[in-house]
């Protein structure tokens, strides 16, 4: 089936412009901790609405690799070679339109940062990162490239089991990854809204080890004694939007 055509899953409809690129998300791991709202409310801009699940807020860190970003019409032909991306991002809804809000993306080609920083207005970073697999173990190690009083790192190592099962609406897993929009700002003010399009996400249970994370220090988050959980999704192609100011 095609893309675009495998939609029943979606809480709105496809938009109805033309999407504007293609990226091929690969080997990811989701990685979320709780964290009461009225913390994380100080950095989502006002127009924004912490979304909850249970009460809580959630805080993810998703790491993957990024097989490209393919142009409209250029299904073939890459804008940029194969490369890793850790995100930390949050859940909010916009006129009850829910969606991720990224507080920030660390990328180790520069050529993504420069093109999704001014595109989409979003917080990206540039950062030395290390992608391997051993067997069926992955290990991943970060740093932010930039003076900062506390490096930025992520060291982690996961090894996925081999069952993989589709989130039920309703459930905490389904809650933390199905979602179809993001949002973004360009001075806390104004709002923008990209959408999104892919299959399912495929998860599994993964075994994780989070060795070094100061990805929280800019913002003074303390979740040292709050423990994660997992996913892992071997990966879907993503079809991308232009962003959209909204409303404010």
């Amino acid at each position: 089936m095609n893309l675009l055509d495998d939609n029943a899953h979606r809480p709105w409809p496809i938009p109805s412009k033309k999407w504007i690129m293609r990226q091929p998300w690969r080997n990811l791991l989701f990685s979320h901790w709780p964290i009461p709202a009225e913390t994380l409310r100080p950095h989502i801009p006002p127009h924004l609405e912490i979304d909850t699940f249970n009460g809580y807020a959630w805080l993810g860190v998703i790491l993957f690799v990024m097989e490209g970003i393919y142009p409209r019409g250029l299904s073939s032909v890459s804008l940029t070679p194969k490369f890793s991306e850790i995100n930390v991002r949050t859940y909010v809804q916009c006129d009850g339109k829910p969606g991720i809000f990224f507080m920030s993306l660390d990328v180790e080609d520069w050529a993504s940062y420069i093109i999704a920083k001014k595109w989409f207005r979003l917080p990206y970073y540039s950062a030395q990162i290390s992608f391997e697999k051993k067997g069926q173990t992955f290990h991943c190690q970060s740093i932010r490239k930039g003076k900062t009083n506390t490096p930025i790192r992520f060291n982690v190592k996961y090894t996925p089991l081999p069952e993989v099962f589709f989130p039920k609406k309703g459930t905490l897993d389904h809650w933390l990854t199905e979602r179809y929009c993001l949002y973004s700002t360009d001075n806390g003010v104004n709002i923008y809204c990209g959408e999104i399009h892919h299959r399912p996400w495929p998860l599994q249970t993964v075994e994780a080890e989070i060795c070094r994370n100061t990805l929280f220090t800019p913002f003074n988050f303390d979740l040292t004694e709050v423990k994660p959980i997992f996913h892992f999704s071997k990966g879907v192609d993503t079809l991308i939007w232009n962003i959209k100011k909204t409303r404010f």
